[in-house]
């Protein structure tokens, strides 16, 4: 049964690069037909994609929009294409891996770094991330309040260097703003860490799983 992998699309052909290199990944770990995607932007879009029996993993990092509305849309009602939830939370472990890659010390002060959405649940997940992070606070690059560079700035000057974890899955203009934001460490985005592999697979299959007893 085809794995369907959707991504948000974008213009940046960095971002269209980690795509394919999670698609290589995840079908590198499988016998079994992996595609992309995209809800927005590119294509090939979901709808072209979904032609029979598979299962759609949203690789997004909360439920805002295109996955509740959008994708599901493009999907229709068919009874034999299973949506999955988003990767999300599950995501968290990879930020934290690219965090300490960058060069996180104990006892940095560390800023979690999102694009920002207009959907509460959207920036309800960004909040959670960053508990589960231990981060001393959040900043978005887009769509939403307090800027990235204001929560470093509040944070500069207590005795502790400032450390911004990125919970972005793509290079882009989003991440290349971050470099300007004043902190000590910047960390890379998520893009195909084997973390994020891990949880699509354990999504596909647990989702395979419900639509065969369900058939």
């Amino acid at each position: 049964m085809k794995l369907v992998l959707a991504f948000h699309g974008t213009r940046d052909p960095r971002g269209a690069v980690v795509c394919s290199e999670i698609a290589a990944a995840v079908q590198a770990s499988v016998d079994l037909p992996v595609e992309v995607a995209y809800a927005d932007v590119r294509q090939p879009d979901v709808r072209s994609v979904v032609d029979g029996p598979c299962v759609v993993v949203p690789v997004f990092l909360a439920a805002g929009y295109h996955v509740r509305v959008d994708i599901p849309e493009q999907i229709g009602r068919r009874s034999d294409v299973v949506l999955t939830s988003p990767v999300g939370l599950d995501a968290v472990p990879a930020v934290r891996d690219r965090l300490r890659e960058a060069g996180f010390r104990r006892g940095d002060a560390v800023v979690l770094a999102a694009a920002g959405s207009s959907d509460a649940r959207a920036l309800a997940t960004v909040r959670q991330a960053a508990a589960l992070l231990g981060a001393a606070g959040v900043g978005y690059v887009a769509t939403a309040t307090p800027r990235v560079a204001d929560v470093v700035a509040g944070l500069t000057g207590r005795g502790r260097r400032v450390a911004v974890a990125s919970w972005l899955l793509a290079p882009g203009v989003f991440h290349g703003s971050l470099a300007a934001c004043g902190a000590d460490v910047v960390a890379e985005p998520i893009g195909a860490h084997p973390l994020v592999v891990d949880v699509v697979l354990r999504k596909y299959f647990e989702a395979r799983a419900l639509l065969l007893r369900s058939a």
